[in-house]
């Protein structure tokens, strides 16, 4: 695909989720348009897949009767080798473009299957290895919510509406590389972070800033073993990682749900394998979700001066005691700082972005500040007091 024809695929994509969402606000819709291409994903990797495994026996995967005996083994083969290699399973009758078929005829109500087959894909997963990385995946996509409609049927036109034009989209993903739709999807993230102003920094960081930030923890390298983010957002820092080098894994934390649903669908729509991301929901600071796991590179654009607990007992964490003091109640940004230091593995590298002057702070940050500097010198990393206006 040129770069031409991964442009005009975008802007298909923001005119769809632009035009379509009425009068919901862009970050209200953003979830539903989201999901809803990343469900056509899983769909079209699905089936690509499964004819795959279907091909020395002549049969398409869409044709397989549900209903028979001999369609439900061979549905049950295809599952199994599914699940083991793309992490989820979708029926015939549950693939994209079918439903989608079905909302577009006039007097189909589709709502209730639809969610039913949201709901089955995290199912699918139950008790295999992918189970952590789908578990809640749609949740944020509530089919019952008044701002789709006032009542159902105005609710099943718009959702019905939104499917028929994503399926006249051919996403290619037999002829395309995995970063061409990822990339889309990413810029639709972008968009959408455009139009919410303040609340943009919390799933989304500029590809610029993004850019810098992953060169300078690959500098020199051609492959990491591992790269962290402690505030992850949508997962478009660590992937732009990999946009530098070759990445073994990927892992991060997030603590708003609907971001880290946003951060795993956009690892997954860049082709990164369910077992090569280990990303976790929960409040970084307080509840550290990677143990005493050491990454390689360590890049973060944690929220500026955030507020925490700074509980005293956390003088007794690992990553907070060797420096005798916490960070401010009022602003976190030092106690980040400090917990990316403990998961920086010796031959790492480390890159996060702090709020301007806050290398010049005092009083606790002061005193965590100079051991920094120390703790950073035995580390070989460098800490320059320039801040960006």
């Amino acid at each position: 695909m040129t770069e031409e024809q991964k442009k005009k695929l975008e802007q298909k994509l923001w005119d769809i989720a632009n035009t379509l969402r009425g009068k919901m606000n862009a970050d209200e819709f953003r979830d539903y348009i989201l999901g809803f291409i990343f469900y056509k994903y899983l769909s079209e990797r699905l089936y690509i897949y499964a004819n795959t495994v279907l091909s020395e026996d002549g049969l398409d995967f869409a044709d397989v009767n549900e209903d028979s005996d001999e369609g439900r083994a061979i549905l049950d083969a295809v599952a199994e080798a599914s699940i083991d290699e793309l992490g989820y399973f979708l029926k015939p009758t549950e693939l994209f473009s079918a439903i989608a078929k079905r909302g577009s005829k006039p007097g189909n109500f589709i709502l209730e299957d639809l969610a039913r087959i949201l709901n089955s894909i995290e199912r699918s997963t139950m008790g295999a290895e992918s189970e952590d990385d789908f578990d809640d995946l749609f949740s944020d996509m509530d089919l019952t919510s008044n701002k789709l409609g006032r009542t159902e049927e105005a609710k099943n036109t718009l959702i019905a509406k939104v499917l028929t034009h994503l399926d006249e989209i051919d996403f290619e993903l037999d002829k395309i590389e995995s970063d061409v739709l990822g990339d889309a999807y990413e810029y639709l993230i972008g968009k959408f972070a455009s139009g919410a102003g303040k609340k943009a920094g919390e799933f989304y960081t500029p590809q610029q800033v993004s850019t810098i930030l992953a060169r300078i923890v690959t500098t020199g390298k051609t492959r990491i073993k591992s790269v962290y983010d402690p505030a992850c957002g949508s997962g478009s820092l660590l992937l732009r990682v990999a946009k530098e080098v070759a990445v073994g894994d990927f892992n991060g934390q997030e603590m708003n749900r609907t971001t880290y649903n946003l951060a795993r669908m956009n690892m997954i729509l860049h082709g990164v394998h369910y077992r090569n991301f280990d990303l976790k929901q929960e409040d970084t600071l307080e509840h550290p979700q990677h143990g005493n796991k050491r990454f390689e590179a360590v890049v973060a654009n944690p929220p500026f001066s955030a507020k925490w607990s700074a509980n005293p007992l956390l003088l007794n964490d690992d990553r907070y005691s060797q420096y005798g003091r916490l960070a401010s109640g009022s602003k976190a940004d030092f106690a980040f700082v400090q917990h990316m230091l403990h998961q920086l593995d010796d031959n790492g590298t480390m890159a996060v972005i702090l709020p301007h002057g806050v290398l010049f702070r005092g009083a606790a940050e002061g005193q965590i500040l100079d051991r920094v500097v120390s703790a950073a010198a035995r580390l070989n990393v460098r800490i320059s007091r320039r801040a960006a206006a």
